[in-house]
């Protein structure tokens, strides 16, 4: 199979290993944690297929090698995402993942403690209590966030945005209003979705884009090259659905989590299931508007 120039992935760094990899060799090959909310954060689970702790590669500027795929190229669909990982992982601190069986309920604050609240209509001081962990736990097991430990992580707060945005993303008037189809991605809140007039097509889905040093571009785009079955030579990893729009930036999909606190090396990462369905939704040429700014960038 023909294969196009090296782009950015999105599988997941990790910081931390949970006693599975000692925690000096996972800094080693990782680099420095991003700054920001949730930097120094950890799956509050152990490591499973659904988490394969690979490492990221950085986005260049330079567009892919743009070719046709062949039919027989085309008529293979990239592989299922592992059972499992879309499952929502709550990031942790360190010292309440290694005890996460042990924990009940976090008396830490989180780093989204007071956006947790105000979505939650409790007070707002951003200072963990023992009735806000309660409320907080109360969310997450509702909507099956794991661990439910009343942390106000970034999956937490993630998923608060999803619910708030389902039924009118594009409320605040953010994403501008065209004749034609044009994907919104919204950095502040980390979502994504398409739309034609005032009309939803797709979305919103949750999304993670560029970290500090390596955002994603702003602005107005057009969609010039989707390959189904793009594949980095360099770094030897898969960009399922991949749709360009920026140079190396691109929609695709990841085998990781979209709720690695760190963020992607500048592409949009969006889960298989919801990639795929865009790549059905759009087509070359179909424009594409970036806006916002993520936390810690």
């Amino acid at each position: 199979m023909m294969i196009g120039h090296m782009r950015c992935r999105g599988a997941a760094v990790v910081l931390a290993l949970l006693a599975v990899l000692p925690v000096e060799s996972a800094l080693a090959a990782s680099g420095p944690p991003a700054p920001g909310p949730g930097s120094e954060l950890v799956p509050g689970v152990p490591p499973g297929p659904h988490q394969p702790w690979q490492i990221d590669t950085p986005d260049q500027m330079l567009a892919p090698r743009v070719y046709t795929p062949t039919a027989a190229e085309d008529a293979v669909e990239p592989r299922n995402a592992p059972a499992g990982t879309d499952v929502l992982i709550e990031y942790v601190p360190l010292s309440d993942a290694a005890a996460v069986k042990a924990v009940t309920c976090s008396k830490r604050t989180g780093p989204y403690q007071r956006q947790v609240e105000r979505w939650l209509k409790r007070k707002v001081d951003g200072k963990q209590s023992a009735a806000d962990c309660a409320a907080i736990r109360s969310f997450q097991t509702k909507y099956g966030i794991k661990p439910n430990s009343g942390y106000a992580g970034p999956v937490t707060w993630a998923h608060m945005q999803l619910l708030s945005a389902r039924k009118n993303p594009n409320a605040a008037g953010k994403c501008p209003v065209r004749s034609y189809r044009v994907v919104c991605v919204d950095l502040k809140r980390q979502l994504t979705w398409a739309q034609k007039g005032k009309k939803v097509l797709w979305g919103p889905v949750p999304m993670r884009s560029g970290r500090a040093g390596y955002r994603t571009r702003t602005g107005w785009f057009k969609i010039y090259w989707k390959h189904k079955n793009h594949w980095s030579t360099l770094y030897n990893s898969p960009m399922p659905y991949s749709q360009f729009f920026s140079g190396g930036q691109a929609f695709h999909a990841i085998y990781g989590s979209v709720y690695d606190p760190n963020g992607s090396w500048g592409c949009i990462n969006l889960r298989l299931a919801d990639a795929r369905k865009l790549w059905s939704v759009t087509k070359t040429g179909d424009h594409v508007y970036v806006w916002g700014r993520r936390a810690g960038t």
